[in-house]
This record gives C-alpha cells, structure tokens and sequence, in this order.
C-alpha cells in the first residue's frame, strides 16, 4: 500500500511539473494580443459572453490532466473532437484586524478573518470554437464546476442556491457556467451566438480565480452582476469594433423564477388587521426582479490594441426589486503604456427600483410577518437587502450604487506581476453592502508565477467606509462596528 500511494504521489508531482500553455495566435487583420499569461490572467482585454473573436483555437489549453489522459481512449476521444478538460484549486488565507465570522465583508473573496479557506477547486469540460480561421462555422461549449468557500459569490437564485440561501454554509458548489456556443466567420468579420448560463459581459475581472490579477476582489466586482442565463450575440464589424446584445432573465436567477408565485402568509387583509401594501395578494412571485433583461455593448481596440474601451448597458428591464435585478451601466478602460506597465479602470452606476424601505415601520412589520418574497421564511440566509431611503415615510425607493476602480500593473518579467488597487464604492442606500456609507480602498498585490501552472498572489488591502461597515455579521445579527479594516491576505494557485 505505502508504495502504490508513493507512485501516486510521484504521479501528482510529475503532473504538477508540467506546464499550462495558454495558446494565443490572433487573425492577421485583427488587434495582435494586449498581453501574455502568465504573468496577466488574460491575453485579451477581458469581455464576457463569448469566446474571443478572432483569438480563440481549439485544444489552446495544455494542460496537465489533458497531458495525463493523452494516451488513454477517452483522451485520444476528446483530442479528435477538440474537446479538452481542465481546472485549478485555490486555496487561500488571511489575516484580518476583524474578528467576527464573515466580518471580512463587504470585502471580499476572503469572507472569513482570520482564516484558511479552499476557495475554489474548478473543473472545466470544454469545447471552443475555431474564431481564427474563416472558411467554416463552428462550435463550443463549456461546463464548469466549482466547490469551495467561493460558491457564495457564483450562486444563482433557483440553482442549487439552497446551499447558501436556506443552509448558509461555509463551502457548497455550483455550475457557474453551462452554455453552447455557435460561431459564423461570414457575418461582418465575425458573429458568436452563445445561449446557456455565462459570466455577466462587462467588468475587468470574473468568479475564477485564475482570472484576477489579485486574490480579493473589489468591492465594485462584488457587488454588480455575476451571471446570466439567456442568448447573447458578439459581432466583430471590423478589426477595432464588437457589438455585443443579447436577452437574458434578470441577473444572477433562473428562468423558471420569471412566472413561479408562493402563498403569502400576510396578505393585505383588513379584517384581520394585515396591513401589507407592498404585496398585497395572497401570492406573489418568488423572485418579482426575473423579468426579461436586455444587454448592449460596444468595444473599441486600437490597431495594435494599447487602448480598449467597452461601453455596456448589462440586465436592462423595468429595473423592479429582486435578487439581484440590477440595471448596470458603465463602461470598461485599458491602456497599455509599454511592455511592462498598463492600467486597467472601471466606472459604473447600478440601480433597483421599488426597493422596500428598511426604515418604514409598514415594511418592517410585513417582513417580520413573512409578507414578502426575501422575507427568512423564505430565504433565512443572505436575503438580498433592503434600502435606506431617505425618507421613512415612503415605502420603496429607487436604490443605486456607484463604483470606481482601477488597476496600475507592473509587470517586471514574465513570471511576476504588480497591482495598485484603489477603489471608490458609494451605496447611498445600503442596498448593496448592506450599510448606507461611502467606501473608500487601497490595495497592493503581488502575482508571482513558480512555473506556468503553480501561482502564489500576496496582498494587502485597507478598507475605509464613512461608518461602521466591518466586523458584522448580518446573518448571525451582528451589527458592524469599524470603520476601518485591514487585510493582509495570499492564495495559491494550483492548475491542472
């Protein structure tokens, strides 16, 4: 026995020692590519919704498990039909000058203080369609899994979401992505018609490790859209513009919620003394904001792709309170100095309409008699928030929150990377972090590459908010009780 697990572990080691080629060969007439990887998690400037036109090749990841089942049937199988399997485990660390468990938030990944956590392990099965050549269609898809303390960021409403809306617990999994991808290269330059579940379009960075320059996340990040479920279509017009539209059902909740209704326990009953204005019937729908959605985007790249600018209008409906059915605008900026210095900024705005006022006594007596939709009968865990408006008088209130990020990158080699974060996040209304305050960060991290598969990310962060927002816990009833926070944090990650 102990020399068959040592042969095992030499097994694990010699995989380990292979590398990870990510494989970039852009069309001639297209931008060439804005960076390499590693040390960058990208070689394009990042957009969502679609594989890269004009950049993606099939079988583009050598990876060590496709390595491992290169001579067996089911690799050879996967290898003729440019299918491919892949994934990585994060496991990450912090240390915190908050106590409280989950008081790291509203920062975020590291939700826990003082903490070792897996934060990902991810398997992706994929197949991605030729966006290079121009003679024939094509087409892809990807299924990818996830387990571990990051699931509570991918959940979508309605899809495995007990796990953390009725269980709250510490690690769960979730299929952050399952979609079908078809292209066409005789449509304008370019035309991807994507149709599953996929990462929201806009943003610099996304869920998967792998795809940060950093280990946490900002706060602009964490709080907008993660994903959709609809059918989006990328068309490239010429070598520097793409148009992105597509429709999807709200953001971050599954289609069956758009007509799904539950009894309500206090409808609006003057004979028995209920008062409940805001939903008033004896049911309402289980998530009112999963309603039909609308995005529109527009890319412009320069001819050798130094400046990038992705203007975006992201889950555009009648904006009405549910989940998480966030009407986002805003709009994306790279600029690539030279080969070792590039800047990356984001600017967004958001809202929800018809958001109920917490400081309403009418509201606060409807869910407290469980009147409505993400009352804790329904979701006892992690209920998206209501909003602070200004007037306790008014029972709803259009709730906002608008972000400002960037990311100053200097890249010494081809193994390391260095990040200066600073962010503004100001929610008005408390919607989004759950504390009416403006947030102001500062982060520093260090992305160094042992090999292409074996990354380490340290980082310091300092959270500043206008009121106590730190060290709370709103699920256990702890309120937060500092302004400020500091967060010294690293992870690695490990590909496969």
């Amino acid at each position: 026995m102990k020399q068959a697990k040592a042969r095992f572990l030499l097994w694990i080691f010699a995989i380990g020692l292979s590398q990870l080629v990510h494989a970039q060969q852009s069309r001639s007439d297209f931008p060439p590519a804005a960076q390499t990887t590693p040390p960058m998690p990208f070689t394009e400037w990042p957009y969502g919704g679609t594989p890269t036109l004009g950049a993606s090749l099939p079988n583009a990841v050598d990876s060590p498990l496709m390595n491992a089942l290169d001579k067996t049937a089911v690799g050879q199988y996967m290898s003729q039909h440019h299918i491919q399997a892949y994934g990585w485990v994060d496991i990450g660390a912090n240390a915190s000058s908050s106590q409280v468990a989950g008081g790291n938030a509203p920062a975020a990944y590291d939700y826990n203080p003082n903490s070792l956590s897996l934060n990902q392990a991810v398997l992706y099965v994929e197949r991605v369609p030729d966006t290079v050549q121009q003679n024939h269609n094509d087409w892809g898809f990807r299924i990818s899994a996830i387990y571990g303390s990051d699931y509570r960021y991918t959940s979508s409403y309605g899809l495995f979401s007990n796990q953390l809306l009725s269980q709250n617990l510490s690690n769960g999994w979730d299929l952050p992505m399952m979609y079908f991808d078809w292209y066409t290269p005789f449509v304008a330059q370019g035309l991807n018609i994507r149709i599953g579940r996929y990462i929201s379009v806009p943003d610099i960075e996304a869920q998967l490790a792998p795809n940060n320059y950093m280990y946490s996340h900002s706060m602009a990040y964490t709080f907008d859209n993660y994903t959709n479920e609809g059918i989006l279509a990328s068309l490239a017009l010429d070598r520097n513009f793409i148009v992105q539209a597509g429709i999807t059902v709200g953001t971050d909740t599954t289609f069956n919620h758009r007509n799904q209704t539950v009894t309500n326990p206090y409808p609006n009953n003057a004979s028995l003394g209920q008062y409940n204005p805001l939903y008033p019937d004896d049911s309402f729908r289980v998530d009112p904001g999963a309603n039909l959605a609308g995005t529109f985007c527009v890319r412009y790249s320069s001819d050798m792709n130094e400046t990038n600018i992705n203007l975006c209008a992201n889950g555009i409906n009648n904006g009405d309170y549910g989940y998480n059915n966030l009407q986002w605008y805003g709009v994306t900026f790279y600029q690539k100095f030279n080969e070792h210095w590039h800047l990356a900024a984001e600017l967004y705005n958001e809202h929800q309409n018809n958001v109920p006022n917490a400081l309403n006594a009418a509201v606060q007596n409807i869910y407290a008699n469980n009147g409505a939709p993400f009352s804790s009968r329904f979701m006892p865990f992690n209920a998206p928030n209501l909003a602070q408006c200004v007037n306790a008088e008014v029972l709803t209130c259009t709730a906002s929150a608008t972000a400002l990020v960037a990311y100053l990158n200097y890249s010494p080699d081809k193994f390391n990377n260095f990040s200066l974060r600073p962010e503004i996040f100001w929610d008005p209304q408390g919607q989004r972090t759950g504390v009416a305050t403006t947030y102001y960060n500062l982060a520093i991290g260090w992305q160094h590459f042992f090999s292409e598969q074996i990354e380490f990310r340290p980082e310091i962060a300092y959270y500043h908010s206008t009121v106590p927002a730190f060290n709370g816990n709103a699920n256990a009833g702890i309120a937060p009780n500092k302004n400020d926070q500091i967060v010294i944090a690293a992870d690695i990650v490990y590909h496969f």
